[in-house]
C-alpha cells in the first residue's frame, strides 16, 4: 500500500498494475470513542488509524480532534509491450508536522475534525493494458479522507492504438516510444510530478512520476527511464518511503521503479 506506479511491460507483455493507496490519520491527545481503520495503534501520546481498505472514520459527539493525515491514491499502471512508459505514483497529500507533501509542497495544515462520520476511500491501483490487442492501461483510483482527495496516478503510454502519451494523474505516467517522441503525463500540484518522456528514436519508455521527483526520460542506448522518487513519512512512527514511480521499458535496459514503483520490462506491479 505505497501507491507506487506499475512498470512498463516488456516482450509484448501486459503493463504492471499500479499499487494500492493508503490513508493514515494520527492525533494527540487520545480521544476515547474514535473508531475506524484496519489497525489502530498507540505510540506515546499519539493514536494512529491506518486504512488499507475503504471504511469510515468516526469521531463521537462533543469531541473535536486535530488530525495529521497521509492520503495516498492508487498508482497508475504501466503501459504494455516494448518501448512502453511506466505508471505514475498516486497523489500524495501529507499534513504530518515537519514533513513534505507531494509535488514539492510543505506539509498541509492539520485537519480540525469535528464530531461525525468521515468517508475513507482507499484507491486501487490501475490495471495494466495489453499489447495484442492494443488496450490502454488505466489510472489509479482516487483516495479520499473526508474533504481530502488524492488523485490516482497516471497510466504509462502504450505503443499502438492505445496511444503513446502518458496519462496525467497525481503523478503522471511516462511516455512510450518506438520512433516518434511521446510526452509524459502531468502531475497534480502539491501531489506529485510529471512522467518522463519517451525520447524520439530511443526505443524505450519514460519513467513514471513520483511524489518528490519527475520520472526520468528514456536515454542512452535504448534505456528506459527510472521512476521518480517518492517521499518518506513517519506518520505511524516507522519511517517508510511511498509514492514512487514505475520504471519504463527499455529495448536493451529497463528502468527501475522507485519507492514502491514496479521495475520496467517485466511489467512488475507497484506496491
Amino acid at each position: 500500500n505505497t501507491g507506487g506506479g506499475g512498470g512498463g511491460g516488456g516482450n509484448n507483455g501486459a503493463g504492471g498494475a499500479g499499487g494500492s493507496g493508503v490513508v493514515i490519520a494520527r492525533y494527540t491527545p487520545a480521544a476515547e470513542g474514535v473508531t475506524g481503520g484496519n489497525t489502530i495503534a498507540t505510540t506515546g501520546n499519539y493514536t494512529v488509524h491506518t486504512f488499507t481498505s475503504s471504511g469510515t472514520f468516526t469521531i463521537p459527539e462533543n469531541k473535536r480532534v486535530p488530525i495529521q493525515y497521509l492520503v495516498i491514491a492508487g498508482g497508475g499502471a504501466g503501459g504494455a509491450g516494448f518501448y512502453s512508459g511506466a505508471g505514475g505514483a498516486g497523489g500524495y497529500r501529507n499534513s504530518t508536522i515537519g514533513e513534505l507533501t507531494g509535488g514539492g509542497g510543505a506539509a498541509e495544515a492539520t485537519l480540525a475534525a469535528a464530531a461525525g462520520s468521515y468517508t475513507v476511500t482507499v484507491g486501487a491501483g490501475g490495471t495494466g493494458g495489453t499489447y495484442t490487442p492494443s488496450t490502454a492501461s488505466t489510472n489509479g483510483a482516487d483516495s479520499v479522507f473526508g474533504s481530502i482527495t488524492s488523485v490516482g496516478g497516471g497510466a504509462g503510454g502504450t505503443i499502438g492504438g492505445a496511444g503513446g502519451t502518458g496519462n496525467a494523474g497525481g503523478s503522471g505516467g511516462g511516455g512510450a516510444n518506438n520512433g516518434p517522441q511521446n510526452a509524459g503525463g502531468a502531475g497534480t500540484a502539491n501531489q506529485g510530478f510529471s512522467g518522463g518522456i519517451g525520447v524520439s528514436g530511443n526505443y524505450a519508455g519514460g519513467g513514471g512520476g513520483g511524489a518528490s521527483a519527475v520520472g526520468q526520460n528514456s536515454h542512452g542506448s535504448r534505456v528506459g527511464g527510472n521512476g521518480g522518487a517518492g517521499l518518506s513519512s513517519s506518520i505511524n512512527f516507522t519511517a517508510t518511503r511511498r509514492g514512487g514511480g514505475g520504471g519504463g521499458t527499455g529495448n536493451y535496459t529497463a528502468g527501475t521503479g522507485a519507492d514502491g514503483g514496479g521495475d520496467g520490462s517485466s511489467g512488475a506491479g507497484g506496491g
